[in-house]
């Protein structure tokens, strides 16, 4: 068994993730996405293995691996890396597929309603002019998100007809042709705190109540996590979630309506998990290790 592990910076999670895979005899490399040069055409190949500190990377380097876990902390990166890696038949943590689908808000949202699974009101415009007819029409307040990004940046709440036309201008004024697509979604009243849950495959790891006084309940923007008592509501409707995204290890965020119960908000495809582990006292890395094997011997 060995595992190759593509990573951006050692965080706490990955120093978690590297002391398990040491004190129990796991082989591993550590793979710094800053110096990879993925070669696609090998039959073109010139580069020595590495120069000037770049690491020049044929198929057979990762077909040494029976799996490859992916902790790159930039969404696309991670996500070509593992493209590339599936292509080449390496089986990875998360999947291409399931990064792409989970990275992506707009296309976790389709996913969650073509597979029935509750979450927000959610409405897509290309441009200002129907964003704000949309909003009108959802009524205020409403949230705005990018559709790629994390740790709830960028995200906002908009409450008249004013903010939302200011808030439109400066996201068309950007330019990036990521700001063209205007993901709204309805404002929900929760009781100060959001649900997160670790899953890998069908297994909930964790849960834990994300609390805070600021509407965005996210550890990184300060909130305190406490753990969270599972229910079948909760349980059946992670599982769900996770299903419709393709499964592997997930951070599924779950908001608490007052009226309809239990919404899924966001699957993150590449968790952190120090809250969660801090709250519950749950052994993430060493259940992520065991989650890697089975997916090495095909089992998941």
């Amino acid at each position: 068994m060995k595992i190759g592990l593509i990573y951006s910076r050692v965080r706490f999670e990955e120093k978690q993730i590297i002391t398990a895979l040491e004190r129990r005899g796991v082989a591993h490399d550590l793979i710094d996405d800053r110096e990879i040069v993925f070669n696609l055409t090998p039959q073109y190949d010139g580069h020595p293995e590495k120069q000037h500190g770049v690491k020049f990377v044929r198929p057979e380097k990762f077909l040494q691996y029976d799996v490859a876990l992916d902790r790159a902390m930039e969404f696309t990166r991670g996500l070509y890396a593992l493209q590339i890696l599936n292509s080449w038949g390496v089986r990875t943590v998360n999947r291409a597929s399931v990064v792409a689908v989970c990275g992506d808000k707009l296309l976790t949202t389709a996913a969650l309603s073509q597979h029935n699974v509750p979450s927000p009101r959610t409405e897509i415009a290309f441009t200002p002019e129907a964003a704000l007819e949309a909003i009108e029409n959802m009524g205020y307040p409403v949230v705005i998100k990018p559709i790629i990004g994390s740790w709830g940046r960028l995200v906002a709440k908009i409450n008249d007809r004013e903010a939302a036309e200011a808030l439109l201008e400066h996201k068309a004024v950007l330019g990036h042709f990521l700001h063209e697509i205007f993901y709204l979604q309805e404002f929900i009243a929760k009781p100060g705190r959001d649900i997160r849950l670790i899953m890998m495959g069908d297994e909930i790891v964790s849960a834990i109540y994300r609390s805070s006084a600021h509407w965005v309940t996210n550890t990184a923007r300060g909130a305190t996590a406490q753990p969270c008592p599972l229910d079948a509501a909760l349980e059946t409707i992670a599982r769900n979630a996770a299903r419709a995204v393709g499964g592997g290890f997930l951070a599924i965020d779950v908001i608490e309506d007052p009226q309809r119960g239990y919404l899924v908000n966001e699957i993150n495809p590449t968790p952190e998990f120090r809250g969660s582990e801090t709250a519950t006292g749950a052994d993430i890395p060493n259940k992520l290790i065991d989650y890697l094997i089975q997916v090495a011997s095909g089992k998941s």
